[in-house]
C-alpha cells in the first residue's frame, strides 16, 4: 500500500488551522487508502478519516497516522465532522476548489460550522512524487508492458479493435493491475488519425497502424503508455512519420532533463522536430501531462506551462503526428523528472515494429 503523506501535509500547513478534503484522490493522498463518501481533516498535529462501516474495518487495519472515525447509529458525516471542528476549537479551514462545486462547498461551510479558504495545498503536493509513488507507477507499467507483449503476438490481420483491446484490459488484470487507468484507446487504420479514438468493430488488414494507448492501475497509481506498430509491412510514408515522431519524442526527453526546463520548453523541443520535418499542423496537442493517482494531473508540459516542472513530477512524453483521413502516429513514456535527470520510466522497445 503506498505510504500516508499526513505528515507532509502537516508540515506544509503552515498558518492554516485545518485541511478538509471530501474527494476520493485526495483521502487517499493523505491516508493512503480508497475512501468514498467520505471526509478527512488534517489539522498542525492531529488528522481524522471518516468513512461509513463499508470500509470501516479495512481502513482501520491499514491507515495510519489518522484516527478512524465511523458514520452510523444516528451520526453522520455532517455531524462528525462538525465535533471535530467544534471539539478542538477551530475557526477556519483549507478546502480546494478544483474537487468542489459551489454546493458542495456551501455544504461543507455548513457541516464544519466555519469559513472555508481555498487552498490547494494537496494539488500542490501531489504535484512531485516520492519513492512509494514512483514504484507503484513503475510497477503498473510493468504490467502493462507484460499485457502488451503479449498482445503483440495477437495482433494479426482478421482481429478487429476490440479484440484487441479486450486481451490487453484481461492481460493487464491476469498480471496483477487493479483496472485501467482510462479506458484504452485501440484504433486501427485511418481511425490512428484520431488521437482519441474509440474502439469499435474496425478489422486490422495488412498495412494497417495499430495505435494503442492504454494503462494499469496499482496500489491507486496510474500508468501510460502509447505504442503504434505496423502491421505486415509499413510504407517509406509510415516510416518517415513514425521517425519523425520518436525524434520528436527523443527531443523532449532530452529537453526535460534540463534544469529549470518549463512545460513550455518541453513541449517546443517536441514540436520543432514535427514541424522541421513539415508536418507542424498535424501535431495538436500538448508533449504530455503530469500522471499519478489520476492519469490527467497538472503541471503539463505545453504551449500554456511557462513554469519550471517542479521536483519529483511524473510526466508523459507523447508527440504524435495525425492525417486525417490516413493514418497517425503517437508514441508514449513516462518520465520522472528528478537530480536534474529526466529518467524514463518505460521499459517497452520504441522503434517501429512491424509484425
Amino acid at each position: 500500500m503506498a505510504q500516508s503523506h499526513v505528515k507532509n501535509i502537516q508540515a506544509h500547513l503552515g498558518g492554516l488551522p485545518a485541511l478538509v478534503m471530501t474527494d476520493a484522490v485526495s483521502i487517499r493522498y493523505a491516508c493512503g487508502f480508497h475512501i468514498d463518501d467520505g471526509a478527512a481533516v488534517i489539522t498542525p498535529d492531529k488528522a481524522w478519516v471518516i468513512t461509513d462501516s463499508r470500509y470501516v474495518e479495512a481502513a482501520t487495519a491499514a491507515i495510519r497516522d489518522m484516527e478512524v472515525l465511523c458514520t452510523g447509529a444516528g451520526r453522520g458525516l455532517n455531524a462528525i465532522l462538525g465535533e471535530i471542528f467544534a471539539q478542538n476549537h477551530l475557526a477556519s479551514a483549507g478546502a480546494s476548489p478544483a474537487y468542489l462545486s459551489h454546493a458542495r462547498w456551501q455544504w461543507l461551510e455548513q457541516a464544519i460550522g466555519v469559513p472555508l479558504t481555498a487552498s490547494d495545498l494537496v494539488k500542490e503536493l501531489r504535484a512531485g512524487k516520492d519513492q512509494s509513488e514512483v514504484d507503484a507507477i513503475v510497477k503498473a507499467q510493468r504490467i502493462a508492458e507484460r499485457a502488451l507483449e503479449d498482445v503483440l503476438g495477437f495482433i494479426r490481420p482478421g482481429v478487429t479493435e476490440k479484440d484487441v483491446t479486450a486481451e490487453l484490459v484481461y492481460k493487464m488484470y491476469k498480471y496483477g493491475g487493479e483496472g485501467n487507468s482510462f479506458d484504452p484507446i485501440v484504433v486501427t487504420g485511418a481511425k490512428t488519425s484520431m488521437p482519441h479514438g474509440v474502439p469499435g468493430d474496425v478489422v486490422i488488414k495488412d498495412g494497417d497502424f495499430v495505435t494503442m494507448d492504454f494503462g494499469a492501475l496499482y496500489d491507486g497509481y496510474c500508468s501510460d503508455m502509447t505504442r503504434t506498430v505496423a502491421v505486415g509491412h509499413a510504407t517509406d510514408e509510415m516510416k518517415k512519420v513514425y521517425d519523425t515522431v520518436l525524434r520528436a519524442q527523443l527531443a523532449g526527453i532530452e529537453a526535460a532533463g534540463r534544469p529549470g526546463a518549463t512545460g513550455r520548453d518541453i513541449h517546443e523541443a517536441g514540436a520543432k522536430v514535427i514541424e522541421a520535418a513539415g508536418y507542424g499542423e498535424y501535431f495538436g496537442h500538448g508533449f504530455g501531462h503530469s500522471l499519478g493517482l489520476e492519469i490527467h494531473e497538472d503541471p503539463g508540459a505545453h504551449m500554456r506551462n511557462d513554469k519550471p516542472m517542479p521536483e519529483g513530477a511524473v510526466i508523459s512524453a507523447e508527440p504524435g503526428i495525425y492525417l486525417p483521413g490516413r493514418f497517425g502516429v503517437r508514441i508514449e513514456d513516462m518520465l520522472w523528472l528528478h537530480d536534474g535527470v529526466a529518467e524514463d520510466l518505460t521499459k517497452a522497445p520504441k522503434e517501429l515494429i512491424v509484425l
